[in-house]
């Protein structure tokens, strides 16, 4: 699969899209094809390691985290043998806190993670910013949900960079 990927700190251009291993899911897991993410300011304090103390939660001299994106809507592919929740097929939107992941074609979420099914009246483009956005409860575990820019997994090289934010 493809993801975008950056190996050192900097400005965006440190951000490549490679190939990457599809993330393996445990049984309480689901895997999402992810169709759209956004870029916001944690994805851009974390690239940048800016301000500087960042780096203590990044990694003092290289990043940790190499796929960043939280906020992410797309569909189920694959569950795991003991969800019970979700199903192949459903369209998902949601938050992934602290492990990133989202800015690449499939993305691993606990079934109880910040995750829910999308409204079908929104598309893929609308959702997935709604979790930095708002807070709701999840009609799955009445926990906080929380789904800003989109980037499609769908789009080119040439759409992903017209549409990167310059102010990161």
């Amino acid at each position: 699969m493809q993801a975008a990927v950056h190996i050192r700190y900097g400005t965006p251009e440190v951000v490549r899209i490679i190939e990457v291993d599809k993330p393996m899911i445990g049984p309480t897991e689901v895997l999402v094809q992810v169709h759209a993410t956004t870029v916001n300011r944690t994805d851009c304090a974390y690239r940048a390691a800016k301000p500087f103390f960042m780096r203590l939660f990044t990694g003092l001299i290289r990043p940790r985290a190499t796929v960043l994106g939280n906020e992410f809507a797309g569909v189920v592919v694959e569950v795991g043998r003991s969800v019970t929740t979700f199903s192949v097929g459903e369209n998902v939107f949601g938050y992934n806190e602290g492990s990133f992941g989202a800015h690449a074609q499939y993305l691993a979420m606990p079934e109880d993670g910040s995750l829910t099914t999308m409204p079908a009246n929104l598309t893929y483009v609308e959702a997935a910013p709604a979790p930095r956005g708002l807070t709701m409860p999840s009609p799955r575990s009445g926990g906080p949900r929380s789904p800003e820019v989109r980037t499609s997994s769908s789009m080119g090289p040439r759409e992903r960079s017209a549409r990167q934010p310059s102010s990161c």
